[in-house]
Formats: structure tokens, sequence, C-alpha cells
């Protein structure tokens, strides 16, 4: 295991040159350094547990598939009072790698083609070089994807203050003054 992008805490390089037809399972748990990193990169309070399961298969001639799971416990700031909000992560991970100079991912480039994209459907494929796919940084990518952006403690409204809503009013009503003025 080598960190190739010291940009995900939890990189996972795999060989995907020689895959097995069964595919390789990989199995990603986080210990205390990588949790703390990923805290801070996705601005939460602390990150309890993080563990990703994961098969990476071949796809058609040179493709590979990545799939299985991203589960985690995570805590955040809450947006009204900024109390602590505990929130459980789990969350589907499904990819589709092609090699660069891959047709099937230039098919529908080449010649005029038509791309059809279905925003419920499956991602497109991305494309990787060498022997490697970082399965690690995709599954963190579904962590991420997964996070609440709007975490609220329960019970806890956005009800604007009393006094927003007299000053609020008052200027409603200047403002009607002068509109019946005119």
């Amino acid at each position: 295991m080598k960190n190739a992008d010291p940009k995900s805490p939890v990189s996972f390089v795999a060989n995907v040159a020689r895959l097995p037809q069964k595919g390789l399972p990989v199995v990603i748990e986080a210990d205390a350094a990588q949790r703390a990193a990923l805290a801070s990169e996705h601005e939460l309070l602390s990150v309890e547990s993080y563990r990703a399961e994961l098969l990476v298969a071949p796809w058609k001639r040179n493709g590979v598939t990545v799939s299985g799971r991203v589960e985690a416990d995570v805590t955040q700031a809450c947006i009204v009072t900024l109390d602590p909000v505990e929130a459980h992560i789990d969350e589907a991970v499904d990819g589709l790698f092609l090699p660069e100079q891959s047709k099937l991912g230039r098919q529908g480039f080449e010649g005029g083609g038509e791309i059809l994209l279905d925003a419920e459907g499956p991602d497109s494929p991305e494309t990787f070089s060498g022997n490697t796919i970082d399965v690690g940084a995709l599954a963190e990518q579904f962590f991420g994807l997964a996070i609440d952006p709007y975490p609220r403690k329960q019970g806890v409204s956005l009800e604007a203050a009393d006094d927003a809503g007299t000053a609020e009013s008052e200027f409603q009503q200047k403002l009607r003054s002068l509109l019946g003025k005119s």
C-alpha cells in the first residue's frame, strides 16, 4: 500500500493489472490519525469510526468496477446551536473505471455521437492510467457525499429571532407609508 494521492487520508492504491476473475476484496479501516484527517478535510468535529469494504473486479476487457460500502460514525456541529450532532453514514460505493486509451470511454465523443446522461442512472466511467486505481479516494468521495450538509440537533428549528421579525415589519410599514404618499 503506497500513498499516491496525498489528498486522501484513506488512500489505498489497488493494482488492477491482474485482477482475479472474482475480484480483489479491499477493507480500509481508518486509524486515529486518518480519522482526524478525514474530520479536518470534511469540516466535521470528529470521525469516531470509518470502514470501507470494497470489491475491485475486472469489467469487460480492460475496465474495472469498484463496489461496496463505506460506513462511518461522525460528529458534526449543529448549524443552529453549534452543539455536537452525531450521525451514522452507510453509503453504497459504486465506480466504473476505463483505461485512458479505451475506445469505450471515447465512443460517444468521436464521430459526433451522442452521450445520454441520466441523473438517476450510474455515473459515467472514470479513466485511469497505468495499472493502479486509488480505491480509498473513491470510497472517501462517497463518504463526503453522504455527510449531511445542514446537520441540526433534534428539536431545533431555524425560526427567525423575534427582534429581526419586528425590524422587518417596521421597515415594511415605512415602505408602505412612503408608497402610499406618492
